[in-house]
């Protein structure tokens, strides 16, 4: 794919944010509240998890500064490792991410149904088939190119962020919870007894899982002006303003909730709305979370089917996929595909809490093995050291910092669902295994992808 370089620094910060703030935040904190037990473990997840974000952005900056091309997830994990290795996690990904799209279109259309049908029948077929027809607009969308795609996700972007905005003004716009607050729900029976550790692990799955996504930015790679330079910029610019709304929101949450009702809560977001702002935000409030569930639905098209195109021209996947349209440059079959994996999923997917562990385990060993690309990506393009790149300060330590911190997580998830882990790490080797039988059978050689 030659591809021309349409994204500026706005463009590229306003994606960061898509990728990173999807239904998450109006999800997770939830969990969070669940598993800390205590609010002192569970600002200090949200706190640790966004520093230890901004020790994955630095890293990943300096990666995508070093190799900015199209692709550049699967292409860094082939350069640095083994095309085996790429494609197994690059494969797992995909599918997770399809899955994941499916399940945040039907969660956006499960707040729209009551809007635009209050009394059907049936809301969750209802509800199934607005998350269909969203996916298939923004495939539609897509197909006429990059920059359209981009300005639709700048306008998308926008009206998220002013969602969160209004969510976080009932800071001081709505009364505190009290014990008998009619905000603050009873908490729910407590669990067994945990330790800190354990409490500080299983809250911290939850936190990282809402900050992950800003690593797929360098998949746009050359389709990015001056790469070298904005894709560090976009990725600091993006973290600074997404954790700043996290604990803002999360302060929110505990003061208009209450701690121990958060831990127990639905739709926390509507419930925030409603101590603000009154029952009637309710129908704005699920118009607009739905219009923010639209723009992680468009990013995620405008990411992963670039990593179909770059496993399709690195002859890891049929050459079929690499078809990019002449007029607009979108990358129609590998989009085509991606989209159609959504679809099925979409009928089949499970709920945000059982995909929770699932794509963490898999995210977590992926995004520590990323980061120890660095590693490699350092001595091999040492003649690049010169020249206007990004190089992080404090190296080594954050990005094996970075590295332990995952490491950990996917210990935590491992040990809180051994299932999960299990399942993840079967298809992951099925994956690799599948792609070494594949390279044997047609004898060709584990082929580099291109030079920085």
């Amino acid at each position: 794919m030659s591809a021309r370089p349409e994204l500026g620094r706005f463009d590229l910060t306003m994606i960061v944010i898509s990728l990173v703030i999807g239904m998450g935040i109006f999800r997770t904190p939830v969990d969070a509240a669940a598993g800390a037990g205590s609010p002192a473990i569970f600002f200090a997840a949200w706190i640790v998890a966004g520093l230890i974000a901004l020790c994955g952005a630095l890293t990943f900056a300096e990666i995508g500064s070093r190799y900015p091309i199209t692709g550049g997830y699967f292409r860094v994990f082939s350069y640095a490792y083994h095309p085996s290795f790429a494609f197994a996690v690059t494969s797992v990904v995909l599918v997770a991410n399809a899955a994941s799209v499916a399940g945040v279109a039907l969660i956006g259309a499960e707040y729209l149904v009551p809007v635009l049908a209050p009394t059907s029948g049936d809301p969750a077929g209802l509800a199934r088939l607005i998350a269909a027809a969203s996916l298939v607009l923004f495939f539609a969308l897509n197909l006429l190119g990059l920059r359209t795609s981009a300005r639709v996700q700048n306008l998308l972007t926008a009206i998220k962020l002013l969602l969160l905005l209004g969510l976080a003004s009932a800071l001081v716009l709505a009364e505190p919870a009290t014990a008998g607050s009619p905000v603050a729900a009873p908490p729910a029976p407590p669990d067994a007894p945990r330790g800190a550790v354990e409490a500080f692990g299983l809250a911290l799955i939850a936190t990282s899982f809402t900050y992950g996504g800003y690593q797929q930015t360098i998949n746009f790679g050359s389709e990015v002006r001056d790469a070298r330079r904005v894709v560090p910029q976009a990725i600091g610019l993006g973290l600074a303003v997404i954790i700043s709304l996290y604990l803002l929101l999360n302060l929110t949450y505990v003061r208009v909730l209450g701690f121990d009702a958060l831990a127990s809560a639905d739709s926390i977001a509507a419930q925030v709305a409603a101590a603000a702002f009154g029952e009637a935000a309710g129908v704005a409030l699920s118009l607009l979370l739905f219009l923010a569930v639209l723009g992680f639905v468009n990013v995620a098209m405008l990411t992963n089917p670039r990593l179909l195109l770059a496993m399709s021209e690195d002859a890891a996947l049929p050459a079929g996929l690499a078809r990019v349209s002449a007029r607009t440059g979108a990358p129609t079959a590998a989009l085509t595909l991606f989209v159609a994996v959504a679809l099925a999923s979409l009928f089949a997917a499970g709920t945000f809490d059982v995909i929770l562990n699932y794509t963490m385990f898999l995210d977590s060993i992926g995004m520590a093995a990323g980061a120890a690309a660095l590693f490699v990506l350092r001595r091999q393009t040492s003649h690049l050291d010169d020249l206007a790149i990004y190089r992080m300060r404090l190296y080594p330590a954050l990005p094996l910092l970075f590295i332990a911190a995952y490491l950990f997580i996917a210990f935590a998830v491992a040990s809180a669902d051994p299932q999960a882990a299990v399942r993840g790490a079967g298809i992951f080797a099925a994956f690799a295994v599948v792609d070494l039988v594949a390279r044997r059978r047609r004898r060709s050689p584990s082929a580099r992808p291109p030079e920085p």
